[in-house]
Parts: structure tokens; sequence; C-alpha cells
């Protein structure tokens, strides 16, 4: 039986790469991090803070995410949003993912036979 810390490695492996497609998805309508860290959470993708706030700035950095301090509130917030570059990238990324979910299923199935 394998470990639950190899398949913990494997899930966080596989998610990895997933985060920055959910989070450029989640991103078409602005939010800030924490309520983002919420609803990728809520939509499985547990993402740890200390994961979530480095990519957004490096997401921002690419000009794939734009920012904007919103300071009407008592506490002033960043809000994200995914830009025009983002959306460009980002329909590549759901093309790919699409790939390889068709190739992965095509290799289940072949199992079969």
């Amino acid at each position: 039986m394998v470990s639950d810390d190899v398949l913990r490695t494997h899930l966080q492996e596989l998610r990895r790469g997933t985060v920055v497609v959910a989070s450029l998805v989640a991103l078409r309508h602005p939010d800030y991090g924490y309520a983002l860290l919420q609803r990728l959470a809520a939509h499985g993708f547990p993402v740890d803070a200390n994961t979530l706030y480095p990519l957004l700035r490096r997401l921002e950095e690419q000009g794939l995410l734009t920012s904007e301090w919103n300071t009407e509130e008592s506490r002033p917030r960043k809000f994200y949003r995914t830009s025009d570059e983002g959306e460009a990238v980002l329909d590549r990324l759901l093309g790919d993912l699409a790939a390889v979910q068709t190739s992965v299923t095509s290799l289940i199935q072949g199992a079969h036979r």
C-alpha cells in the first residue's frame, strides 16, 4: 500500500500546475487574495496562503493579472483580475489541459483492452 506521504506529494504536484489555471479562471471576476483562497478551496483547489500570494505577484509581474487597490472599505484590499494577456495564456493552458485529459482517458481506455 502506498503511504499517505507519497500520495500527498503526487497530489500536490498535480495540483501545483492546475492552481495557475484555476486562479486565472477565478480572477476573470476581480477578487482579493483571501477571497480567492476561499473560492479556490470551495471548488476543490485548497491552496496555502504562502503559495497563493507569491503566485499572484508572479502572475502580475508576467502581465497575466492586473491589480488595483480598493481603499473604500475600512481595510485596503488589493483586487486582482485576469488581464487580456492572461486570457490568451489561459485559453492555451485550457486547450493543453483538455488535450492531456483526452490522452489520459485514451490510456485508461486502452488499458482495458
